[in-house]
């Protein structure tokens, strides 16, 4: 693991705990953060925070608080509150 993956892990965690603190600002400054890094670094975004960030306005989405997760034809929709849909198979 590299330096640059520890810390897009580290961005994570502190992007939820943010979250869990109602603090979205901060949250979302954690999120560009770790895809700047990610990019620069030509890194793979974890899938983990890759599914739990809107990709329009780089909230981490919470489910019941700033998002809306629904199933549809054989796939998740995640809903953000800005109106950003994203949609995985399962």
């Amino acid at each position: 693991m590299t330096l640059a993956d520890e810390r897009i892990d580290r961005l994570h965690e502190l992007a939820r705990d943010a979250t869990v603190e109602c603090d979205q600002d901060r949250a979302r400054y954690y999120v560009r953060l770790a895809r700047r890094i990610a990019e620069r670094q030509r890194r793979q975004f974890p899938r983990s925070f890759e599914r739990s960030t809107c990709d329009a306005c780089d909230a981490y989405l919470r489910p019941g608080k700033n998002a809306r997760t629904r199933l549809q034809d054989g796939h998740v929709v995640v809903t953000c509150d800005c109106g950003s849909q994203s949609r995985y198979p399962y």
